[in-house]
């Protein structure tokens, strides 16, 4: 964390100061705002956090509650929501307090007794190291209160307007705030006191049942399984040896169980198998009552079993998998002749079974797609037609996932003796691990991504997915640091100059020109898009890594484009000089090219292109098309 720079700060860091519409913020829902979020979800606390953090935006973010959620359905969280939390600056707290995943325990008929189950394998969680933060379970209402936290402590100060229930809604495409919301007070003095505000964008993250999403005229599509799961958090007392470890159980011909235990050693979550679901149900499964499961889950687990002490949270749900047909406002005729002005996020636009753990986390990473692009287009810096990437992109995500959600809830309800091969289900686990830890999204070539033509100068990270973060010395402290951790949540585009293998003081080498190109000449996206008279970094983040051993590396020999200037002491940044050594080298690492790449990488950690170091002019030709003058 880099603080002082603007003045000494005696107290905590992590509050900024309130600026712009942060300061003295109305505690009443105004007539007109920039961004109305309507719901406190996943995906919409994600744009509220990321959209605080740009005092110039008036954004509100309203909920139908009269107060935080208490008890969150979903709990299982990605290592690729863990990476997103570091860059609003909380994941190191949640994963102290969650529960860490490291290994998968499966549990099968014994094949001498088939009446009893025994452990048949232990699968680890991450073998392969795909990222360095765990997989962890942890309730959904503390991730909510993290990020709502982070939105309150930001400049813009946002904190959710509680008690107001979004009605419908009308866009005028032509007008200054073209959307026109009917909200209904829900909560407190005014309760049933109608009233219409107006907002440039609205955000709809209001769940399954969205309102927004029925305004649009957008439907879900899909189907039901016609299978039915119960859900039980609880607290017990048994003799189930794996009951503190994630488990598949699979009985003979009771069902099975999915075991997810959660944080703090003593609750854990259980999908109970409640078996397949008549067509002439009419939702009576639903009624099952919680002895019954409790009942099945003894049935399942013989010769163990469990004594409930308390019972925190249950419901029971059926298997559905449904995408929506649009993700914004623009009928698919006038897509690329008219920009949104309203979307949808999260539940609203796709749901699916609870056991891959995918909903909250995929919802999270909607609200990141969609934040830093409102930001952008709402201070001038992106035209509005960046906003059109965020249906492109995120419904390709969601189709993904009901595919792979299918797939993985039909693997879950097979009976056991149905198997022909024993450890199909394990390998399955293993084989597809990616997908389930977030790292699958992979952004085709848009205006924000490029094509794959230079892909080999930089064979580790692969274009259009997630910055895989990897260790550097930072050379003003030669400590070392996780590159990827550095990225904020704060919109701006990081790139990061892998250096060639000349040392830093010569000049006439590929970086240093590259260097002198982007700080000085009139074609560079830095001198085209850096708004005068503010911090020489306020668009671009960049750095330079170069391939020498740090102690081949003296920060006074690195050209000035790499030690950005900050407001208002005028003070040089060093700290965004990195370097190899201790026999540690990201280019060997990262399979980057010895004659040096650049790697640019989208606010939300995707990583939008990679470059040879003298492309310049194919580096200009790319932010020109998805940014606007400073």
């Amino acid at each position: 964390m880099q603080i002082h720079h603007r003045g000494y700060v005696s107290g905590d860091p992590r509050i900024k100061p309130a600026a712009g519409h942060g300061v003295d913020r109305p505690a009443e829902l105004p007539d007109e705002m920039d961004v109305l979020i309507v719901g406190t979800g996943p995906a919409a606390v994600a744009v509220t956090a990321q959209l605080s953090r740009f005092p110039s935006i008036n954004a509100r973010a309203i909920e139908v509650r009269p107060g935080r959620l208490e008890v969150g359905q979903a709990d299982g969280i990605q290592a690729r929501s863990v990476e997103t939390f570091q860059a609003f600056g909380f994941a190191t707290e949640v994963v102290d307090e969650a529960y860490r995943n490291v290994e998968m325990c499966f549990w099968k008929p014994d094949p001498e007794d088939p009446s009893r189950i025994v452990r048949t394998s232990r699968q680890p969680d991450d073998a392969s190291g795909i990222s360095e933060f765990p997989h962890i379970y942890v309730n959904q209402a503390r991730i909510l209160d993290y990020f709502l936290r982070d939105a309150e402590r930001a400049p813009g100060r946002i904190v959710p307007d509680y008690g107001v229930e979004f009605l419908d809604l009308e866009i005028d495409p032509e007008a200054e705030y073209p959307v026109s919301a009917r909200v209904r007070y829900s909560a407190g003095p005014r309760t049933g006191e109608e009233r219409t505000v107006r907002a440039k964008y609205l955000v709809g993250g209001d769940g399954a049942r969205s309102k927004v999403r029925a305004s649009l005229g957008h439907h879900l599509h899909g189907g039901a399984s016609m299978h039915a799961w119960g859900v039980l958090d609880v607290m017990v007392n048994t003799d189930f040896p794996d009951f503190q470890v994630k488990c598949s159980i699979q009985s003979h011909d009771a069902g099975s169980i999915l075991l997810i235990p959660r944080e703090g050693g003593y609750l854990s979550r259980l999908y109970v198998d409640l078996g397949e679901v008549d067509e002439n149900d009419a939702g009576a499964v639903r009624q099952t009552p919680v002895e019954a499961m409790i009942a099945k889950v003894n049935e399942i687990i013989a010769p163990y079993s469990i004594d409930v002490r308390s019972i925190v949270w249950h419901s029971v749900y059926e298997v559905a998998h449904r995408v929506t047909d649009g993700f914004d406002d623009v009928p698919d005729e006038l897509r690329g002749e008219r920009t949104p002005r309203a979307f949808i996020m999260g539940d609203a636009c796709h749901t699916h079974s609870a056991k891959a753990g995918q909903g909250m986390n995929v919802s999270i990473q909607d609200g990141f797609n969609l934040g830093w692009k409102l930001a952008a287009v709402l201070e001038g810096r992106a035209p509005e037609s960046l906003l059109s990437t965020y249906s492109d992109e995120r419904k390709v995500v969601a189709q993904n996932l009901i595919d792979f959600d299918k797939e993985w809830s039909t693997m879950m309800a097979r009976p056991a003796d149905s198997w022909e091969d024993p450890l199909e289900l394990e390998r399955y686990y293993v084989s597809t691990f990616e997908f389930p830890a977030g790292f699958m999204t992979e952004y085709t070539e848009s205006m924000i991504t490029t094509g794959t033509e230079h892909q080999a100068l930089a064979k580790g990270f692969p274009i259009g997915k997630r910055f895989k973060s990897a260790e550097v010395i930072r050379r003003a402290d030669n400590r070392w640091r996780h590159l990827g951790h550095l990225h904020e949540a704060d919109g701006r585009w990081r790139v990061y100059v892998f250096a060639d293998a000349a040392a830093p003081a010569l000049a006439g080498t590929p970086t240093a020109e590259f260097a002198e190109w982007w700080r000085n000449d009139a074609t560079s996206p830095w001198v085209r898009f850096t708004p005068k008279g503010g911090d020489d970094d306020a668009i671009f983040d960049t750095k330079v890594v170069y391939q020498q051993d740090y102690t081949e590396v003296e920060p006074h020999d690195v050209p000035a484009a790499f030690k950005p200037v900050k407001v208002p002491f005028g003070l040089v940044d060093i700290n965004q000089i990195f370097s190899s050594g201790h026999g540690r080298d990201i280019f060997a690492e990262r399979e980057i090219s010895r004659e040096g790449a650049i790697v640019v990488v989208r606010p939300d950690q995707y990583v939008a292109g990679i470059f040879p170091v003298s492309a310049h002019d194919e580096i200009a030709a790319f932010f020109a098309g998805n940014m606007l003058p400073a």
